[in-house]
């Protein structure tokens, strides 16, 4: 519906201090073109001008007869008196249309027949307080009756200030009573009254130009008013929308996308909690961590999807044991856990137990084959076993581990038989921090190389500590003992000083382009600002981050709250980033599209046999292919032998680490090494 209340403003022509004009802009709001704001603001001028009808006709009236009294006084005749009996009449007619628009909301649904119905009854108004000028004796030239300008000068300007809404309707009421003051001045023939008839031209004009004024700024408070509304109305939808989203978000955050189950996320998240829980009320908390046997079996001669099969049955059956307050989540590939809580979970953990053992062994239908897992168990009570959710998680572990070394698909609870195996953990934990201090914790570094030339094009800087009392400790022990001691980040400040150090050796040994990786623990991900302590080890050195790759595994991703934040974090201060172990993990392209990894080391057990395994050859090739379709280069760990290597790159692969080049040595092994083959570091000198 087109607006025309707004169609008369002109464009404000001002100059500007040059003098030149400025261009004609729209006074209209911007907004106000809009067909349903227009249909809006029509309606609210419709219900004001309804509103504002009834005090203003009642005052018509009083003022009318007050008028026809005095002129009937001066000069009693019958012109005054059926001037007043029409405009009564009139009057009435207009009081109870506004009171039937106001009943039937017409103002709303018909706000253009409400504004001509309310307009010409404002015109007959007007058209017949237009005749009081020739009334009785009417004006005279000698300012006889003079009191009518008056009059008919309020009445104009009360009919302006009780419609500012709708100029159109003010004005047919004023413009005909003023004309006829006009011309009975003019008529009067003197001088005096010629004046005061220019005088009342002027007051017209100005009252004209008021009413379109006061019509402009309703329109425009209107828009506002629509506008702010409207606002209201988007900002509460948005902010329902962004509660729910959260939510969303944080369920997704928390589950495992392929079974549904609780994460690592939730996990870490909710063990405390239970533990917290337990500790206040006196009660237990039972933790068993279940690994299926054969999983990688399936997976490499069935295929993923039926791995896939696999994982979400057996979550499945998993669910079904657990209670409804206990915690059932899947921490990663093949592992998940249960968290029993209550006062009861002591009582239910060896029963819940041997239930999954059984539920594992039962068959699971792959459509055209049943295939049986099984699983291996441990248990671990707090606060029987330990207090704090890693000491507890890490006795679980212990007690899984001892399943399966006890031949798997069995349920074993920690206990004081396995405790030997903690003696030794616990002199590894006594002598760490020393031994991390004083650098019996030392840092090798082991090649990675093209496998055309076999041309040095990086290092992976490897732990090494061999102690005179505990012997060797394997790098799985340090990084465990780190975890367990709350000093992976002093272990991997140690690793990255190294590292730095070792970067800037490099160019000196011809070998300027290559990089330097080291390996963080998924729990440094989420545990402190890796990105930070990184950027002030090689700022201290003054190596190049460009130069230094931090490797992580499949695993530090599935913890989603921190992960994507901390790699981007990373990228930005300059270092590469790696996912190292690639294939054995929870793998996903996902996170291969969204976060910023730069390469992809694939796991040594898809090396192994790769000269005669097809399905490894495939996947390796798949994979390879992967990466160069996103930009990512791959590197193959566990190389040893050249039938490796050829078969390798035949598969397309470029770039590999293993023992066929060399195996992890000392920094300053590594020179010493090079001068011997001195056509390693040809490809970058």
């Amino acid at each position: 519906m087109p607006v025309k209340s707004y169609q008369y403003w002109a464009p404000c022509k001002r100059r500007p201090a040059g003098g030149e004009p400025m261009p004609k802009r729209d006074q209209t709001p911007a907004n106000a073109h809009d067909p349903d704001m227009s249909d809006k603001i029509r309606q609210a001028q419709a219900t004001s001008l309804v509103d504002g009808a009834a005090l203003t006709l009642i005052a018509n009236c009083f003022i009318g007869l007050t008028t026809a009294g005095i002129l009937w006084l001066e000069s009693p005749g019958r012109d005054v008196g059926t001037w007043i009996a029409v405009l009564l009449l009139v009057n009435g007619l207009r009081l109870a249309f506004a009171a039937r628009a106001r009943r039937e909301a017409l103002a709303l649904r018909e706000p253009e027949r409400t504004f001509r119905t309310m307009t010409g009854g404002a015109f007959i108004g007007g058209s017949l307080w237009a005749m009081v000028p020739f009334l009785g004796n009417g004006i005279s030239g000698d300012g006889g009756n003079a009191f009518l300008i008056f009059i008919l000068g309020g009445i104009s300007a009360g009919a302006i200030i009780q419609s500012p809404t709708y100029f159109r309707a003010a004005v047919a009421f004023m413009v005909p009573a003023l004309l006829s003051s006009i011309l009975a001045l003019l008529l009067a023939g003197s001088m005096v009254s010629v004046i005061v008839a220019v005088n009342v031209v002027l007051l017209m004009v100005m009252m004209i130009r008021a009413s379109i004024s006061s019509e402009r700024h309703f329109i425009a408070s209107q828009v506002d008013r629509i506008e702010a509304h409207a606002l209201a109305r988007s900002l509460a939808l948005a902010n329902s929308e962004i509660r729910q989203s959260n939510t969303r978000l944080e369920v997704l955050a928390t589950v495992d996308p392929l079974t549904g189950l609780g994460n690592r996320a939730a996990f870490n998240r909710e063990l405390p909690r239970a533990i917290a829980a337990a500790r206040a009320n006196g009660a237990a908390v039972v933790l068993l961590v279940c690994d299926l046997d054969r999983f990688k079996s399936i997976n490499d001669t069935l295929g993923h999807t039926a791995g896939d099969t696999v994982l979400v049955a057996f979550a499945r059956r998993l669910s079904g044991l657990a209670g409804p307050d206990d915690l059932v989540a899947r921490l990663g590939g093949d592992e998940f856990c249960v968290v029993l809580k209550g006062e009861d979970a002591a009582r239910r953990a060896s029963g819940i137990g041997d239930a999954i053992l059984k539920a594992a062994g039962e068959p699971i239908d792959l459509g055209d084959r049943p295939v049986t897992i099984g699983c291996s168990v441990g248990l671990a009570h707090m606060p029987d076993h330990a207090t704090q959710p890693d000491a507890l998680f890490a006795c679980a572990d212990i007690a899984l581990y001892a399943a399966k070394d006890q031949g798997r698909r069995r349920l074993c609870v920690f206990n004081p038989e396995i405790r030997r195996r903690l003696e030794r953990q616990k002199q590894i934990e006594l002598a760490f921090a020393a031994a991390l201090e004083d650098g019996r914790i030392a840092v090798h570094f082991q090649p990675q190389f093209t496998l055309a030339s076999k041309a040095i094009v990086g290092f992976e800087a490897l732990i090494r500590w061999s102690d005179p009392d505990i012997g060797p400790v394997s790098p799985q022990e340090i990084v465990r003992t780190a975890e367990m001691l709350y000093m992976s980040e002093h272990l991997t400040r140690h690793v990255a000083k190294q590292a730095a150090a070792f970067s800037l050796r490099l160019p000196e040994m011809g070998l300027p382009e290559a990089c330097v990786a080291i390996n963080v623990s998924p729990s440094e991900i989420t545990t402190y600002s890796l990105s930070a302590l990184l950027a002030e080890v090689v700022a201290a050195c003054g190596a190049n981050p460009e130069r230094i790759e931090v490797e992580i595994t499949e695993e530090a991703l599935l913890d989603t709250e921190t992960a994507g934040a901390e790699l981007a974090a990373l990228q930005a201060a300059g270092f590469r980033i790696v996912i190292d172990d690639f294939g054995v993990g929870h793998s996903s392209l996902a996170y291969l599209m969204t976060l910023p990894v730069a390469r992809l080391k694939i796991d040594r057990s898809f090396v192994a046999d790769i000269a005669r395994n097809r399905k490894n050859q495939a996947l390796i090739a798949a994979l390879v292919g992967m990466g160069q379709a996103l930009s990512i280069e791959v590197v193959v760990e566990g190389v040893e032998t050249e039938g490796q290597s050829d078969a390798l790159r035949m598969l397309g692969c470029r770039t590999a680490q293993g023992y066929l080049l060399a195996r992890a040595m000392p920094a300053e092994a590594i020179e010493a090494w090079l001068a011997k083959t001195p056509d390693r570091r040809a490809a970058l000198s």
